[in-house]
């Protein structure tokens, strides 16, 4: 949902490392993580962004979060403080962005599916709600949508 107009809107601060740019230009060119990337590579970075694997410096921290579990037990997970900044210009097509949005959802689906078979032993979309909770609140899907911007020729 769009936000109050009436209410001032605070920019949220994100450490560089935490944020993953991802910009579709109006000729359909994809920049991802500074660099121009063909859209099949973008899940695989994406997904490489959310979960940093080798504790990369330059890739998002984690904050190791107590979640509660349906049995009321606590598990300690690293949860990324990454953002994926999803930006476009005002000629972009609708299909090229839509097509960009949804590799960046199945990567998050992806994470999230790796981390409830370890958890849980079956896929994200098999679980009881209250074991999806568990998993999304370790893998929260932060997508940012900023507003279009008009390149200047």
């Amino acid at each position: 949902p769009m936000p109050d107009p009436n209410v001032k809107q605070e920019d949220i601060k994100v450490k560089e490392r935490n944020l993953f740019l991802v910009f579709v230009s109006g000729s359909g060119q994809l920049m991802a993580g500074g660099q121009v990337m063909d859209l099949r590579l973008l899940k695989d970075k994406a997904k490489e962004f959310i979960l940093n694997p080798l504790d990369d410096k330059d890739l998002p921290e984690k904050k190791v979060t107590d979640i509660e579990m349906p049995d009321g037990s606590k598990w300690a997970y690293p949860v990324s403080e990454g953002v994926i900044s999803l930006q476009n210009t005002r000629d972009t097509s609708y299909q090229v962005y839509i097509k960009v949005q949804n590799e960046l959802t199945r990567a998050f689906n992806e994470v999230r599916d790796e981390v409830a078979m370890g958890k849980f032993g079956k896929k994200f979309a098999d679980l009881d709600e209250a074991e999806r909770k568990v998993i999304t609140k370790a893998i929260p899907m932060k997508i940012s949508e900023a507003e279009p911007r008009k390149m200047i020729k």
